[in-house]
């Protein structure tokens, strides 16, 4: 065999391990998969699942989202990477407790990285007019059109008093809990019809 065949082998069996680690990477309940009539009422159940972990695993981010003008929850952003990466994932926007729209978000990356992955994405506008400049766009890209905080634990184990002064704050929660300083990066946020 020469270097090229080798090469293609060991570029070919790379692609069939990140797909297989993908399958086992999610945060989102088995069986909570829909289609059809129920993709609306399967999406609310994984959002109140979302918003439960971060109640949980969280202190004080329940008091944060009841303070808040809107919460945009992506239960499930699942990634997959082989040099260059993408994710895709769907979610609510919830007002005053209630959904008011829905939502995809996609992102991409170019760089050395393999693997698959899934987490929770939640994006906090504690301002009505970051909310506004939010539901007016028509595409939203995080880091482009607001800023976006990283979700902090101040050192009394609660959600950090700066966290709830940023017009748009975000907490990412993977399987093992909070995703402790990861920013969300250039995510495109458009909405959809579900």
């Amino acid at each position: 065999m020469n270097k090229l065949q080798l090469r293609s082998i060991g570029l070919a069996i790379a692609v069939g391990l990140g797909s297989v680690a993908m399958i086992g990477c999610t945060t989102t309940p088995p069986g909570s998969e829909a289609s059809g009539p129920s993709e609306r009422a399967a999406m609310e159940k994984n959002v109140d699942a979302t918003l439960s972990r971060l109640y949980t695993t969280v202190p004080g981010s329940r008091e944060m989202l009841q303070r808040a003008a809107g919460v945009l929850v992506f239960p499930s952003v699942v990634g997959g990477s082989f040099v260059v990466g993408a994710e895709y994932g769907r979610g609510a926007l919830r007002e005053g407790g209630r959904t008011t729209g829905y939502y995809s978000t996609t992102a991409g990356s170019i760089g050395f990285q393999a693997g698959g992955q899934s987490k929770a994405v939640i994006y906090v506008f504690n301002t009505r007019e970051a909310l506004e400049k939010f539901k007016n766009s028509k595409g939203w890209t995080a880091g482009v059109d607001a800023t976006v905080a990283v979700g902090k634990i101040g050192a009394n184990g609660s959600v950090d008093t700066e966290t709830m002064k940023q017009a748009v704050s975000s907490f990412i929660l993977t399987n093992v809990g909070l995703e402790a300083g990861a920013a969300v990066g250039a995510a495109k946020i458009t909405q959809i019809s579900l």
